[in-house]
């Protein structure tokens, strides 16, 4: 319904969540063909799901940039380990 508005900017939090396997994949097809025409902004944990949008990742922590680059960079960012995993 949104996408049907034509909105600049999409804002999506979480959309996968829920999802059955087919359905996250048919989710991701969407976001990335809007993403050819207008600003995507996501928010997910679920880093499988943003690893198949192919895209810049940035992770913030209380409120600031902590990390920002391709899934890889921010995955074995040591910041983010410490942050999210607590080593």
């Amino acid at each position: 319904m949104l996408l049907a508005q034509e909105p600049r900017l999409l804002l999506v939090d979480e959309p996968a969540a829920g999802m059955t396997p087919a359905e996250r994949e048919h989710t991701t097809e969407i976001l990335v063909e809007a993403a050819k025409t207008r600003a995507v902004v996501v928010v997910e944990h679920d880093m499988e799901f943003v690893r198949r949008l192919d895209c810049k990742v940035t992770v913030l922590h209380e409120g600031s940039v902590l990390a920002e680059g391709s899934i890889d960079h921010v995955t074995s960012n040591e910041a983010v380990i410490e942050v999210y995993l607590g080593r």
